[in-house]
């Protein structure tokens, strides 16, 4: 039953997912961003009293919506217009989100738990935000839309083979205090179905790409349409990169939950959890992606 309601759950969101990412505007895909850092970061904060912390929760979620305002509605005309905008924005908020707190912790009674509070607020923030405004970003450059896509099928199909083979096939547990259901050979299994499809969009990009915008789904400027293809080892590199800090994010998220004494950070999603336990992979994940992006443009 639950694996029928996790894969039902799986086969209503990934169109609408993909379609969101590939064709809605700028400004939708940071709602939509800043709506999954919402729910991710409350789920984060409501983990959080399980350590005996009593969390900044509205002022948490301010902050995280204020930083993705600052990114709809300052896109650039340029990539490395917007990849300067991009840092400035988060090395502001970055840098004011410990005094931010900690001014909002002046005002607890209890003064022994307003530096515990601020650390929480200023964790959710770096751990899920600025991951999820990377995406943004991402979407934003040159074939946007196919880099985005690439990163959510190479995860994806990580996740998969990694759940089937390491439930099928797994016998030596990879770090059973942390994550008992996780194996080596599901771990195995997931970075070579990573490096399999990176193959694959590699090799057919620009097929895929012409598919896409002939059925409106990108428009030219988010597609891969380069006619001489790079060296292929940079995109099995970047795939194998990819698909291991996928494996780090979801271990680091079951580390939180076992601290806590939960097997789930919600239960928004039927078969999968919470919000945090679905994109618990694309918070690592996400930054490999992006400092590639960013540095292919600044070649």
């Amino acid at each position: 039953m639950e694996l029928l309601k996790r894969v039902l759950t799986a086969v209503v969101l990934i169109p609408i997912v993909l379609v969101l990412i590939l064709r809605a505007p700028i400004p939708v895909v940071a709602a939509i961003a800043a709506l999954v850092a919402l729910l991710a970061a409350q789920e984060l904060l409501k983990l959080s009293e399980a350590y005996n912390i009593r969390p900044f929760r509205r002022s948490t979620l301010v902050f995280i919506a204020i930083f993705f305002l600052l990114l709809a509605i300052s896109p650039g005309t340029k990539p490395l217009l917007t990849t300067a905008i991009l840092v400035y924005t988060i090395g502001f908020a970055a840098a004011i989100a410990p005094f931010v707190f900690l001014v909002i912790g002046m005002a607890r009674e209890e003064m022994s738990r307003a530096f515990p509070a601020a650390m929480v607020s200023v964790f959710a923030f770096t751990y899920i935000a600025l991951p999820l405004g990377f995406l943004v970003h991402i979407r934003e450059q040159w074939a946007g839309a196919f880099l985005l896509l690439y990163l959510l099928l190479v995860v994806w199909a990580g996740d998969i083979f990694a759940y089937f083979v390491g439930r099928s096939l797994g016998r030596h547990h990879m770090s059973p205090r942390i994550s008992p259901k996780k194996t080596w050979e599901g771990a195995l299994a997931s970075l070579i179905a990573s490096l399999v499809i990176g193959m694959l969009l590699y090799n057919y990009a620009l097929p895929i790409s012409t598919a896409l915008l002939k059925v409106g789904l990108i428009e030219r400027s988010g597609g891969f349409f380069a006619l001489q293809k790079p060296p292929l080892w940079p995109t099995l590199v970047l795939s194998a990169a990819i698909n291991v800090a996928a494996q780090l994010g979801d271990l680091v998220e079951s580390l939180i939950k076992r601290g806590a004494g939960v097997k789930d950070s919600g239960a928004i999603l039927p078969g999968h959890g919470g919000m945090l336990d679905r994109v618990d992979a694309l918070l690592f994940a996400a930054p490999v992606l992006w400092y590639y992006a960013t540095w292919r443009i600044m070649q």
